[in-house]
């Protein structure tokens, strides 16, 4: 367990509200809200500190930096618009993957990632 600091709270309250995968960037920037001095440099640290502890997870898409979530969510996947770059949370799976697994292989987690427009994104068009 680590400890609470208001800017730490901020940060781990900027990911809640979102509730989607942010990146260091659109942390730093939710969180000043409620820490106005909060630096970038303190996000990282505290980033970091937070998976230490299990609080929160990296979630990794292909080609982008890492974004971070609230760890305690149920099985869940992403989706990417290509056209701004937002990513959001999918709370579906198509299950039975593992029926994809090579013969002898033992598959231990799946990650998925889809790829379009946002709904914002869409309606721009």
């Amino acid at each position: 367990m680590i400890r609470h600091s208001r800017q730490r709270d901020a940060i781990r309250d900027a990911i809640t509200r979102a509730g989607r995968p942010l990146l260091p960037q659109e942390v730093h920037q939710l969180a000043q809200q409620q820490a106005p001095r909060l630096g970038i440099a303190t996000v990282y640290r505290n980033l970091q500190a937070l998976q230490d502890a299990g609080e929160v997870n990296q979630v990794t898409i292909p080609g982008d930096s890492p974004r971070f979530e609230l760890a305690e969510q149920p099985h869940h996947h992403h989706f990417k618009c290509t056209q701004c770059g937002e990513v959001t949370t999918l709370y579906a799976c198509p299950g039975k993957l593992a029926a994809l697994t090579p013969q002898g292989y033992q598959m231990h987690r799946h990650e998925l990632t889809l790829y379009g427009h946002c709904v914002k994104c869409t309606q721009a068009h």
